[in-house]
């Protein structure tokens, strides 16, 4: 099991961020992980989620899925595996 962090910086368009926002939270609730933590920065500019895959390909296509990814209200993203 790897560990990766997905990072996230919100468009400043409050409304698609709303209107794509619950699917989001949705969609990775639904994930079935090993390991799995998450939240929103305290300025709500975006989030970090860290959750474990098999590997960078199978973490990148959870991540391209994600409902906020797909409605382009993120800005700026990055997925990263995670060595602790």
């Amino acid at each position: 099991m790897k560990l990766f962090i997905f990072v996230y910086l919100l468009d400043e368009d409050i409304e698609k961020t709303k209107k794509y926002l619950g699917e989001h939270v949705t969609y990775w609730k639904r994930k079935k992980f090993d390991y799995f933590k998450n939240g929103p920065f305290a300025d709500k500019s975006g989030g970090l989620i860290i959750f474990s895959s098999g590997g960078y390909e199978q973490a990148e296509k959870t991540v391209v899925s994600d409902p906020l990814l797909l409605g382009n209200a993120i800005k700026q993203s990055w997925l990263k595996e995670w060595v602790v």
